[in-house]
């Protein structure tokens, strides 16, 4: 069975916008898990716009699920991961400023480095994850001898061509996924996925591990209510 951790940093978005503890971070993510998520993912920028170094503190005793951590491993906030110990971390190529993930790593060029920040996560009995593109089988094959234990397919792509061809769009991302099993590697997924294009992709790989959705996921609780959402995103999974 897929899981779905929500990502809840446009909760903290929101509630940065005035200042104040409302919407309240860590209730939200508690009443997610009690919704049926399996996870909270959050991902910490360096200039704290939404989630902050303080919220993943603060949620780490709260959340009794999956806690998955996302971020380019900086030392800051290799620091962080150490002291917070999440069941999972999953590391993203992104710039300082980047306003999302919009790209995989480029593994075999960072070879030495992710290989390093691996071995140490993995010394501390935290599961890595490293955000690939699902069009460059060499970077899943350079992925799994990093060490990793999962890698993280980038499924913008996908969403995007879905609407005009849905079996052209899922081909590589089955071929990838695919390749990372027979490799060893655990599956996740993640970006753009909503309640249109989830379960065809999870029917596809129905050995997907996890997705990460939250953009789209916290834009449906506006309208169907956050348990609703939650609710209706955990049936596009489990319906196979």
């Amino acid at each position: 069975m897929t899981k779905l951790s929500v990502n809840i940093n446009k909760i903290a978005t929101l509630r940065n916008a005035r200042g104040r503890n409302v919407p309240d971070v860590q209730k939200v993510a508690v009443d997610c898990e009690q919704f049926g998520a399996e996870g909270i993912t959050v991902h910490p920028r360096p200039d704290g716009r939404h989630i902050k170094y303080s919220d993943v503190f603060a949620l780490r005793p709260l959340i009794k699920s999956e806690f998955n951590i996302e971020g380019y491993p900086s030392p800051q906030f290799i620091d962080l991961v150490l002291k917070v110990k999440p069941e999972q971390v999953t590391l993203v190529p992104d710039a300082p400023d980047a306003l999302t993930s919009d790209s995989g790593w480029n593994v075999a060029e960072n070879m030495d480095f992710l290989s390093e920040i691996v071995d140490k996560f993995n010394g501390a009995g935290i599961r890595t994850s490293l955000f690939v593109s699902a069009d460059d089988i060499e970077q899943i094959k350079w992925a799994a001898k990093t060490g990793a234990d999962r890698v993280e397919l980038y499924t913008e792509p996908y969403a995007v061509k879905y609407e005009k061809d849905k079996e052209a769009a899922v081909a590589p991302f089955v071929q990838a996924a695919e390749t990372a099993r027979k490799l060893g590697l655990g599956i996740n997924a993640g970006h753009d996925l909503n309640l249109s294009n989830l379960h065809y992709l999870a029917v596809n790989i129905p050995y997907l591990d996890e997705v990460s959705i939250g953009h789209a996921l916290i834009c449906d609780a506006l309208y169907l209510g956050l348990g609703e959402a939650i609710r209706q995103y955990k049936a596009c999974l489990n319906l196979k």
